[in-house]
C-alpha cells in the first residue's frame, strides 16, 4: 500500500514540475504514474551500477557527481516514455533536483509517527 502512494504522490510531483518547468513536458497523468514506475525502476537497478563505476569522480567532487547520475536517470527515463519529454541536460539536473527535495517533503509529510 505505502508503494503505491508512493508512486501516486511521485506522479503527482512530476506533474507539478513538468507545469511549472518550462523544458519538461508530460501528456498527462498516467504518463506521469508511468514515469513514477520507470524512475523507480530505473533508481533500483540502473544507478547503483553507475555509483559503482563512477565511484572516483563521485569521490573527486565530494559527491556532487551524484547529481549528474541523477540527471542521467532522468534522460533516460525520458528516452524510454513517449508522453515525457525533458529537452536538455540542464532541465534534467534541475528536474532531478526539485523532483528529490520534493518527494523528501512529501513523504516526511506522509509518514506515520513511530510509536513507543
Amino acid at each position: 500500500m505505502k508503494l503505491i502512494i508512493r508512486l501516486l504522490v511521485t506522479a503527482g510531483i512530476v506533474m507539478l514540475l513538468a507545469y511549472v518547468l518550462k523544458g519538461v513536458a508530460v501528456s498527462g497523468y498516467a504518463a506521469a504514474l508511468i514515469v513514477a514506475v520507470v524512475l523507480g525502476l530505473l533508481n533500483l537497478l540502473v544507478k547503483p551500477i553507475l555509483i559503482i563505476l563512477t565511484i572516483p569522480i563521485t569521490i573527486l567532487t565530494f559527491g556532487l557527481f551524484l547529481l549528474v547520475i541523477n540527471a542521467c536517470i532522468i534522460l533516460m527515463a525520458d528516452q524510454f516514455i513517449d508522453g515525457f519529454a525533458v529537452s536538455g541536460f540542464w532541465t534534467a539536473l534541475l528536474f532531478s533536483i526539485l523532483l528529490s527535495i520534493s518527494q523528501s517533503i512529501a513523504f516526511s509529510l506522509l509518514r506515520e509517527e513511530k510509536k513507543n
